[in-house]
């Protein structure tokens, strides 16, 4: 069974989630805070987190910025009241994998939960794959070094610390150097899309791996380029 946890103060909203939740099958936690959440992550390790951004004390935002900080990937979709696109793009510059604007539907809602879970096995699944099937780094260019294996990254000698989607976005692009992606195509490959992420995620995504790559060496920033109107791909060589 799989586990659910919902950072939510207002009872009305945990208590309908909840409801439908357990009624397909899964096992639900509820915090009214994000210190309790913190809490309960300290105990328990969910597949997946609800996360509301107007919590009191330490809000949506900080509690998802300090969960991706302890190394935690498991799917997190954020609940908020604030339709502004800047409340989104923070979230998914955070790490969220999807969000939903308050009021809402539990049934999407519900729905939205299993598409990410499955979502996040099939990953898991292609991850264990790729790692036992390629025993040499994908082709990239001088001075960009891919472990598939591994999972790691270095640019010369020194290590490109990555979050998991980061990894393989970047490792995707690797293994087709010179070829242009287009963004509907990676949220098929690398988040395993089925209808429900904005596009937007790949840009953020793109423009976070770009900053980590300038922080080491800026010339390799430049090899994730953009085609414009239609994605991106990784240059062949260095500029």
């Amino acid at each position: 069974m799989q586990t659910v946890l919902i950072v939510e103060d207002e009872p009305a909203i945990v208590a309908a989630v909840r409801e439908r939740l357990e009624r397909e099958g899964f096992a639900v936690l509820a915090a009214a805070s994000g210190e309790a959440a913190l809490n309960a992550l300290a105990e328990a390790r969910p597949d997946l987190l609800l996360v509301d951004v107007g919590l009191p004390g330490i809000d949506g935002f900080e509690l998802l910025r300090r969960v991706r900080a302890r190394g935690l990937d498991m799917p997190v979709i954020i609940l908020t009241a604030r339709g502004d696109e800047i409340d989104r793009v923070v979230g998914l510059e955070l790490g969220a994998d999807d969000y939903v604007v308050k009021p809402f539907s539990v049934r999407e809602l519900a729905a939205r939960v299993r598409a990410l879970l499955r979502r996040a096995a099939g990953v898991a699944s292609l991850r264990a794959q790729v790692a036992a099937a390629q025993g040499e780094a994908p082709p990239a260019p001088a001075g960009l070094m891919i472990d598939p294996a591994r999972r790691r990254v270095t640019i010369g000698d020194a290590p490109l610390e990555l979050r998991p989607r980061e990894f393989d976005l970047l490792a995707l692009l690797a293994r087709h150097p010179g070829q242009v992606f287009s963004r509907e195509a990676l949220l098929r490959q690398v988040w395993g899309h089925e209808g429900y992420l904005d596009a937007r995620t790949v840009d953020v995504h793109i423009r976070r791996l770009r900053a980590r790559l300038a922080a080491i060496d800026p010339a390799a920033a430049e090899l994730l380029q953009t085609e414009w109107g239609v994605g991106y791909r990784l240059a062949e060589r260095s500029p």
